[in-house]
């Protein structure tokens, strides 16, 4: 049987669909523990927000997956939206407004990155029994790595949140696996840079 010039490209992007939906796969889970239960914050990072009037697609995107994150079984959730002042006030008004969401809102509005991100969402995380850190599954553990260096205590609370879902985005997942891993690599020169 003869394989074609189509059959051939028809493959190999499966293959590309299959290697980024893995790549999502271990990183929503790497750096985190088993879930035991108990009190939770589940911290969503935003994503440049030019308007400070409306979500953009990829926070609004966050904020689902933040609210799907949330065990409704525990005894308590602090939802924590970090980011620039539009991006954390628009997404509070998205989980609040728009998806209805009626429990404790925090709104961290001061942060110009990752690492800002994480530092500045720490005081909210002490009375936490669990920490979910929510974001594109490689975005998020470069914050879960970021928490680890900045307070290992705190690390350990980490338990996975539910921003991986088969399928879900796979047209940009290739773009985001190979965005992200380069991300990835590069976070961890600079903080090997910073620990010389």
């Amino acid at each position: 049987m003869r394989v074609t010039g189509p059959l051939v490209a028809a493959g190999l992007v499966g293959l590309v669909i299959v290697w980024a939906e893995l790549v999502h796969w271990r990183s929503s889970r790497r750096l985190t523990n088993p879930d035991h239960g108990g009190t939770e914050a589940v911290v969503v990072l935003g994503y440049r927000n030019p308007r400070a009037d409306r979500a953009n697609a990829l926070n609004r995107w966050r904020v689902r997956a933040g609210l799907r994150s949330i065990d409704p079984g525990a005894p308590s959730t602090r939802l924590i939206l970090s980011g620039g002042p539009y991006e954390a006030l628009v997404m509070a008004r998205y989980a609040t407004e728009v998806r209805g969401y009626a429990g404790e809102v925090v709104c961290e509005t001061e942060s110009r990155g990752t690492w800002e991100n994480v530092r500045n969402v720490i005081p909210y995380l002490e009375d936490r029994e669990r920490i979910k850190i929510v974001s594109n599954p490689l975005h998020a553990e470069k914050a879960r790595r970021y928490l680890w260096r900045q307070r290992p205590d705190l690390a350990a609370r980490l338990v996975p949140a539910a921003d991986y879902r088969p399928g879900e985005w796979a047209p940009l997942k290739p773009f985001f696996a190979a965005y992200g891993l380069l991300d990835l690599a590069q976070s961890e020169r600079r903080l090997a840079a910073r620990n010389r």
